[in-house]
């Protein structure tokens, strides 16, 4: 519903709308529809150009010589929309959100964060991880077992081996998504062949003729770099990923065991960071000699951390509500706002007229912007039976007294979030007469407490 939401706002050119998707739904700013289309070539075709320029701001993908880039500047309604997407500097996700796990993988592959295997092809190395690799492609799980086993740098000389191809074939097997220049997509096919990567190879095929047809029809475009990326649905990586959680979980539960474990733990979580990089342990324990390092973690029960295991490689976990308090108190404490908001969203099932006070006051505490706000879109519409609970009435008290002590401004937090959502409902004529009974009833309550705001 938010994603049809985003693309309707979009279309319309309705930045506040769009504003609310992102930062507060947490929508996906370059999610697409069923046309293979953004909500950025959507502003752009409707000569929205404040629009663009804030969904460029925060993330929107449009690089020149692209498809998507391409597109969007073909069909932009204004030269002053086609000017921006030239000027166009991409600006990542991760200056809205520090975690997502597409920007980790990216960083960890360029960073070579923690790397046990070096890649010379025809003289420039490529740093990479075997668990990794393995876990992505049965051909590197099978030369890594075999020919390369035991090795830390592997030369390949290969003259039908590209190094600009191989680079590519290293960012789809950590990322997803690859990117790479039209010359070179047949050697990337090669490489896929060889490495049996026979989804990427599809893929490959697939983008080629779709671009060759847009090229085609659209005189004066030009496309150089190709890019394959996944929807966001695609569970691909993150299943292959979660093998490794799988493989790093011993009966016993013993953690961080190995030095590639090092790579996902310091490169997801600070607090990891700070406990293994900087040597700043809670507890050691001593090891037999030649065996990994343990490190002990306390105040954490084994099925607990097998959340944070799995979050930390692959970027999801199974909550159910009855776990997720617990799993949201680790998460804030290992510095994981992504498994916070994972908990969040298991946390948004138990909205009732019983728990939603309780919920949103957890929403608030560990600064779940999304969970806060699906809470006061369910308290509009149960306003009128919430305004004769005595939670609710003394959480209204405490965000007022909160105001009151800031001096920052006479409205409440609470009652403006919940008079938001009953606005919004107000679609047809016949809604209108609802909402002012909810609008009324929570009037009522303020007065009757000596907050008429």
């Amino acid at each position: 519903m938010d994603t049809s939401d985003l693309f309707a706002s979009c279309r319309k050119g309705d930045v506040g709308r769009v504003r609310y998707l992102l930062e507060q739904r947490d929508v996906e700013v370059n999610v697409r529809d069923k046309w293979d289309s953004t909500p950025l070539y959507y502003a752009c075709l409707c000569g929205h150009e404040e629009l663009v320029l804030y969904l460029l701001a925060n993330g929107a993908r449009c690089e020149a010589n692209t498809f998507d880039g391409e597109r969007c500047l073909y069909g932009a309604l204004s030269d002053p929309i086609r000017r921006a997407l030239r000027e166009y500097k991409q600006v990542t996700a991760s200056c809205r959100r520090r975690d997502y796990y597409d920007d980790f993988l990216q960083r960890l592959l360029e960073q070579g964060i923690h790397s046990d295997v070096v890649f010379v092809v025809h003289g420039k190395p490529f740093r990479a991880h075997r668990c990794v690799l393995g876990v992505r492609s049965a051909y590197f799980a099978n030369m890594l077992d075999t020919k390369w086993k035991d090795k830390s740098v592997v030369v390949l000389r290969h003259p039908l081996i590209n190094p600009v191809a191989f680079g590519a074939l290293l960012q789809y097997l950590y990322t997803g998504r690859l990117d790479i220049g039209v010359e070179h997509v047949s050697d990337c096919e090669r490489l896929a062949k060889q490495c049996q990567l026979w989804d990427l190879l599809s893929d490959l095929e697939a983008k080629c003729e779709k671009v060759s047809e847009f090229v085609a029809s659209k005189p004066g475009t030009c496309v150089k770099v190709l890019t394959i990326e996944p929807p966001p649905s695609d569970p691909r990586l993150r299943e292959d990923m979660a093998l490794l959680a799988d493989c790093a979980l011993p009966p016993e539960l013993r953690v961080l065991q190995g030095r590639w474990d090092l790579a996902f733990f310091c490169g997801r979580s600070d607090y990891f960071r700070a406990l293994l990089d900087d040597h700043f342990q809670e507890s050691e324990e001593p090891v037999a000699s030649g065996g990994p390092p343990v490190v002990t973690l306390h105040g954490i029960s084994p099925d607990i951390f097998t959340h944070v295991l799995y979050y930390v490689y692959s970027d999801h976990t199974e909550l159910s509500p009855e776990v997720a308090y617990d799993v949201l108190s680790v998460a804030d404490m290992y510095l994981l706002p992504g498994l916070k908001r994972l908990c969040g969203r298991s946390l948004a099932q138990l909205l009732e007229e019983d728990s939603v006070v309780g919920v949103w006051r957890v929403a608030k505490l560990f600064r779940l912007a999304r969970l806060e706000d699906q809470c006061t879109e369910y308290m509009a519409k149960v306003i009128e039976k919430l305004v004769e609970r005595e939670d609710f009435v003394e959480a209204v008290r405490e965000e007022a007294a909160a105001v009151a002590a800031r001096q920052e401004t006479d409205s409440i937090p609470l009652v403006d979030d919940i008079r938001f959502h009953v606005a919004s409902t107000v679609q047809t004529y016949s809604a209108i007469e609802e909402a002012q009974q909810r609008l009324r009833a929570l009037e009522d309550l303020l007065v009757s407490i000596g907050l008429d705001c």
